[in-house]
């Protein structure tokens, strides 16, 4: 068996990271962005144990969002409100009162 390595220079591709901490406001928008996705995927999911995985998945993004406003209420940031008919709304005061 001939096995073939090919070695190519790597100097010429671009590498673009970012380092940069997300602000609080960036963290809650993704929090968000994940709790729509989660939900969305409990509306669609059929499957009894990935309606359980979405139950966890929502859970615990509720509780990360409600630590993230909590320390955003406690620096006085303004915290975006959600919009009226986001189904957010409903869950996270049905959940946290």
């Amino acid at each position: 068996m001939k096995v073939l390595f090919r070695q190519e220079r790597v100097e010429n591709i671009p590498i673009e990271e970012d380092f940069n901490c997300p602000t609080l406001q960036e963290n809650i928008a993704k929090t968000r962005y994940a709790l729509e996705n989660a939900y969305a995927g409990f509306d669609n999911a059929t499957d009894p144990d990935l309606i359980d995985c979405y139950i966890y998945e929502v859970n615990a993004l509720l509780k990360r969002y409600k630590y993230l406003t909590d320390l955003a209420e406690k620096e006085r940031q303004t915290v975006p409100e959600l919009c009226p008919e986001s189904p957010i709304r409903a869950l996270f005061s049905h959940v946290f009162g």
